[in-house]
């Protein structure tokens, strides 16, 4: 084993005992260093698409476990690498007629019909005193739309499988298996967009669900964060436009968030796709049954969708609004309001958290 895997094999140990919030930032520096080591060395001598690929992945583990170094040398080297492998593929790759791929699914789960007396209502680009006075002040959902048609994702550059090949399909990002994160076999693995796109979106090898769900894929990959832009509306919050999350959410139909609570305020822009959601109210906590452990005290026990009347018979009382969200469509949802989401097609959504 060369020197520079023994760092990072010693830093991820490191990285692994206990919480992450709690884990020294020096060390994740340690860790960020032994990759750009690794990366160094792997650039050395005869070049490969093998040696190239495997460079490109170090400096995301970099980015994703390690902490920034150098003027954030890792990003800028991973831009570089992959300019590397395009060239080195045009050179040493034939032209081949690739066979027709199969489809990605497009079958759809079905929308429940929307009660128009429970509908999150839907306004046309109000202005930022509009929109603070009549639903942030009181914690009212509501739809925007008009206000992110001007998206490069929309527009120059529209997001589709291959635009994500292209820009994103060799960088390693952490991916969700499973229905939802409150299922036992649930877990998380960390494979490039193309694997995740082949598994999950084109559906090969029938490995069941996986969602690219609450991940910075923006500061990992800056290339696509030039598709979006912050709503204006995040203005009117009390932080700088730097503490602003900015979280991708990608994946085919059939995926699931429960219903859960963030504790900010937060706009969800739906770019591809559409999603069925419901809202509720702090005032309606108690008969959400959150889950009792601390882990999951965010989180409700029940199952929106099909809830057990006999273990949660209050659930059945509470009050809620609901929306299908089409592309185009921004959901303001209330700091702390509920809310439990599917995706009814091949989806990708972002959402913007602030304060």
């Amino acid at each position: 084993m060369d020197p520079y895997s023994l760092w990072t094999d010693h830093g991820v140990k490191v990285l692994n005992t206990g919480t992450w919030r709690d884990v020294d930032k020096e060390w994740r520096r340690v860790y960020s260093y032994g990759c750009l080591f690794k990366v160094t060395a792997l650039c050395c001598g005869e070049v490969s698409q093998l040696k190239i690929d495997e460079a490109i992945k170090t400096c995301d583990m970099g980015l994703l476990m390690g902490a920034s170094i150098l003027d954030d040398v890792l990003q800028k080297l991973v831009r570089v690498l992959q300019n590397k492998a395009k060239a080195w593929q045009s050179k040493h790759t034939e032209p081949i007629v690739e066979p027709e791929r199969k489809k990605f699914k497009t079958e759809c789960d079905p929308a429940p019909i929307i009660n128009p007396a429970k509908a999150v209502p839907r306004i046309y680009c109000p202005s930022l005193e509009q929109f603070r006075t009549e639903f942030l002040d009181p914690l009212r959902p509501v739809i925007l739309e008009g206000v992110i048609d001007h998206w490069p994702a929309f527009k120059e550059h529209p997001w589709s499988i291959d635009y994500l090949r292209t820009v994103a399909g060799c960088r390693t990002v952490p991916v969700e298996v499973g229905s939802r994160y409150t299922d036992e076999a649930w877990s998380q693995t960390l494979i490039t967009v193309s694997e995740f796109i082949e598994r999950y979106i084109l559906g090969k090898g029938n490995t069941g669900k996986g969602y690219l769900a609450q991940h910075q894929l923006f500061d990992q990959i800056p290339e696509l964060k030039e598709d979006i832009r912050i709503p204006d509306y995040c203005c009117l919050g009390e932080g700088e436009e730097d503490d602003i999350t900015i979280n991708a959410w990608f994946g085919p139909g059939g995926t699931v968030s429960p219903l859960h609570q963030d504790p900010q305020q937060n706009f969800l822009a739906q770019v591809v796709g559409r999603k069925y959601i419901r809202l509720y109210s702090t005032e309606e906590t108690e008969r959400l049954y959150p889950h009792q452990s601390q882990l999951l005290h965010n989180t409700s026990q029940v199952d929106v969708e099909s809830p057990d009347a006999a273990r949660f018979p209050d659930f059945l009382k509470a009050s809620y609004q609901e929306c299908v969200l089409q592309p185009g469509d921004v959901l303001f949802i209330p700091v702390k309001h509920w809310h439990y989401v599917r995706s009814l097609e091949l989806s990708f959504s972002v959402s913007f958290w602030w304060a």
